[in-house]
């Protein structure tokens, strides 16, 4: 099977909680699994940060459909390729709670993409170190 992996940044139209923010992951990863789409998505308040892996059919029309979504605008991708295999094993999410700021979040971030490769890993540390900003 042909592997693609998109990655994009997004800001959220509106205030966010952590809760409604694992709300949001946990409805993807179920919906994403029966198009096996694995993936990654880091969310800090103010932007989401995502990477999509799996078949490329899926993993377009998965990238389409949160363009359509409202809670969030300025959507940039930054990655748009094949992979020859997945960074992400499973559905991961790490996210800041701006009532209950984590001063570990980098080292979350960075045990999440483990099996990540350096262009990625820097996409998302990057973000989790920049997360109060």
């Amino acid at each position: 099977m042909s592997l693609h992996q998109i990655m994009y940044i997004s800001s959220a139209t509106g205030p966010m909680s952590a809760t409604e923010c694992a709300t949001i992951a946990q409805a993807a990863a179920e919906r994403n699994q029966a198009d096996n789409v694995t993936g990654l998505l880091l969310f800090n308040s103010k932007r989401f940060l995502h990477v999509l892996e799996g078949p490329r059919e899926a993993v377009d029309r998965i990238y389409a459909r949160i363009g359509r979504d409202g809670r969030h605008n300025a959507l940039v991708k930054l990655r748009d390729i094949p992979i020859d295999a997945r960074e992400f094993g499973e559905w991961g999410m790490a996210y800041d709670d701006p009532f209950q700021p984590s001063s570990a979040l980098k080292d979350k971030v960075a045990a999440l993409l483990d099996r990540a490769g350096p262009s990625t890993r820097a996409h998302f540390i990057g973000s989790a170190e920049m997360h109060r900003g």
